[in-house]
């Protein structure tokens, strides 16, 4: 989390710009740019949502520490979507931003180790040499499979200093149906919980310990939603040196005064992502440039998470 925290602290701001390239985001003006050498259908869908991202990080690279891929919208345009994810980390890694992948990948044994390699690490050529395919810093991570499950990932993390961030307590409808069952009646300790202290043992793990930021926080984060205020300010007390993921501000109703439960002291802690509203702010303000609206909504966001994280430690 090394490089998350520098950028946080050089921009003044929580903010994750969550890249969910949906065709019904992007502005007319990037649907009607011609794509030279596209000459299929689905070669143009994929280069506007190219065009759109690119803009967008253009847009917010110096004033937001992060941006997190929503992997499912480039795999639903094939292996065009997934070379438009993989130029559009190179580029938000170009232009010096924290980019997590949400694949929310997980499996056992050499497939998980291969999840592992190709978003963390790095994975063997033909002729025996190493290549990074993807330069994304993190990835969501789904923990049902249990601690085997998660080792290669923290392998790689410690191995090449990249993150991983655990779900530990989602904002879906039916999240209750597994997360919050009770595992210890006795204790009255949920699933969810468990999942929690299983990411401070990960945490503190031998090996892990060099990539420890100042602030105490690990490589591995978990990610909890923005509309689950008493379990978000339960984590935060349970995991003092996890950095949390908080998806669901604005559009899925996450408040700013909610979101500050997630928060430390010293105003690090979390990071706050937005997709749609940062997205789609051009839609409610079409006056001005699609670029200039979107930059505004990201620093208004900015103030909003900031004063509130100020309001509960004031």
């Amino acid at each position: 989390m090394k490089y998350l925290l520098e950028r946080i602290k050089k921009t003044g701001s929580s903010v994750c710009v969550g890249l969910d390239p949906i065709l019904e985001y992007i502005p007319p003006s990037c649907k009607k740019l011609q794509s030279p050498g596209a000459h299929t259908i689905e070669a143009a869908s994929a280069d506007r949502i190219l065009d759109f991202t690119y803009g967008i990080i253009d847009a917010v690279h110096n004033i937001v520490p992060c941006v997190k891929l929503q992997a499912a919208y480039y795999e639903m345009y094939g292996w065009r979507g997934m070379y438009a994810m993989t130029e559009t980390v190179k580029h938000a890694k170009n232009m010096g931003l924290y980019v997590i992948i949400d694949g929310k990948r997980n499996d056992i044994g050499e497939t998980c180790k291969a999840y592992a390699s190709a978003y963390l690490g790095d994975t063997i050529m033909i002729d025996g040499s190493k290549k990074r395919m993807y330069e994304s810093d993190a990835l969501t991570v789904n923990p049902y499979l249990g601690s085997d499950g998660i080792a290669p990932f923290l392998i790689k993390c410690s191995k090449h200093d990249r993150d991983i961030f655990v779900l530990v307590k989602t904002s879906n409808q039916s999240a209750s149906d597994f997360q919050d069952f009770i595992i210890n009646p006795e204790k009255g300790i949920s699933l969810w919980e468990e999942v929690a202290m299983k990411c401070k043992e990960w945490n503190e793990l031998p090996g892990m310990e060099e990539f420890i930021t100042e602030n105490g926080y690990g490589n591995c984060g978990v990610v909890v939603g923005a509309t689950q205020i008493k379990q978000l300010e339960k984590v935060r007390e349970m995991l003092p040196t996890s950095m949390i993921l908080v998806p669901g501000y604005g559009a899925q109703g996450g408040a700013a005064d909610y979101i500050a439960q997630g928060f430390n002291k010293d105003g690090t802690g979390a990071i706050v992502n937005a997709s749609r509203s940062i997205m789609c702010a051009w839609q409610k303000n079409p006056e001005v440039p699609w670029q200039t609206a979107i930059r505004e909504e990201a620093i208004r966001m900015t103030e909003d998470i900031n004063s509130a994280v100020m309001r509960r430690y004031s």
